[in-house]
Order: C-alpha cells, then structure tokens, then sequence
C-alpha cells in the first residue's frame, strides 16, 4: 500500500495538498500548542515545588513554636502559609485556571484550524516531508 493511501496511519493525499502558507500556519499553530503544553508542565512543576516548599516552612513553624519563637510561628502561620503564590492565588488554582481556560480554548481554536483547512490531519510539514523522502527512496531502489 502507498504511503499515502488512507489506511488508517497515513492520511490521504488531499489532507497534505496544502499551500506552502497554509501548511506553515499549522506547523506553527502546533508547535504553539505543544510549548503551550510543555509551559503546563512547567506549570505543574512550578505548583509541586511550591507546595513542597510550603510544607518545608509549615515544619519551620512548628519548630519554631517548639523552640519557644511564637512571634516567628505565627508570622509563618497568618502571613506566609495562607498567602497565595501569585496576586493572593494559590498555584493549586493558576493550574486550574491555565487547563480549563487557556489550554482548552487555545487547543479548541488549533484543532478548528486544523479541521478546517486539513481535515483533522496534524503535522502536515512532517508528513509532507516524510512523502518526500519515501518517494526518493522508493525511487532509488
């Protein structure tokens, strides 16, 4: 079966016949999304560190408390503690708000550009490229 064929892995010939314009749109659509993936991830990172940390100055308070400082453990407790990492946000809801608003719309928007000038194929610069270099290898064989 030809690279191309529509077998299910490879998409037909049509979804690739784009304008070079088009086709570079979408690449660079993509690879908008996948950084804006990769920046959810370090999103996360950043919510997981944070949290560690915040446990790490809850025990400080503690020990503080036990040491017999109540002025520094409760500045710990009703200043640091409660506060949130960002304009009084807590990170737990930055990364909520970044998935359920951001990333769903921005992935909406590309999957609708996508459909509508490639038939829901993605990687068209890939695939392109991959047809390229199929057909001259199957020309020098």
């Amino acid at each position: 079966m030809p690279p191309n064929s529509d077998d299910g892995k490879h998409p037909p010939d049509a979804a690739l016949d784009l304008s070079d314009a088009e086709r570079d749109a979408l690449h660079d659509l993509q690879l908008g999304i996948e950084h804006v993936h990769r920046a959810y991830g370090t999103l996360l990172e950043f919510h997981h560190q944070l949290g560690h940390a915040m446990d790490r100055i809850s025990d400080a308070e503690d020990e503080l408390r036990e040491a017999g400082h109540e002025e520094w453990a409760d500045t710990i407790r009703d200043q640091h503690l409660p506060a949130g990492a960002i304009s009084d946000q807590w990170t737990y809801e930055l990364v909520e708000e970044f998935s359920a608003e951001f990333i769903t719309e921005i992935d909406d928007f590309e999957t609708a550009v996508r459909d509508d000038l490639a038939d829901g194929v993605g990687h068209v610069r890939e695939r392109r490229q991959q047809r390229r270099i199929r057909e001259r290898a199957a020309d020098d064989s």
